[in-house]
């Protein structure tokens, strides 16, 4: 099993932790809500774990834009 992080807004592979294995409490999925998991986690059928994240140029990018919090995806 791995698990990708992958930023939410450029696509950008942010890492991957490969043949781990760990717990929803070590990675903090356990403090998500309901409607946050839908919308981050996602369980693929090889047993991967896809995690939507946000990398460091786009959270940069929305600091210095606040407005860009509006939309789904900074790079369009």
């Amino acid at each position: 099993m791995a698990i990708h992080y992958q930023c939410r807004h450029c696509g950008t592979n942010v890492g991957t932790l490969s043949n781990v294995s760990v717990h929803s409490e070590q990675l903090g999925i356990h403090m998500l809500t309901e409607e946050e998991r839908l919308h981050m986690v996602h369980y693929q059928d090889n047993g991967d774990i896809q995690v939507k994240t946000i990398c460091e140029d786009c959270q940069e990018s929305l600091e210095r834009n606040p407005d860009y919090h509006e939309l789904d995806h900074i790079i369009q």
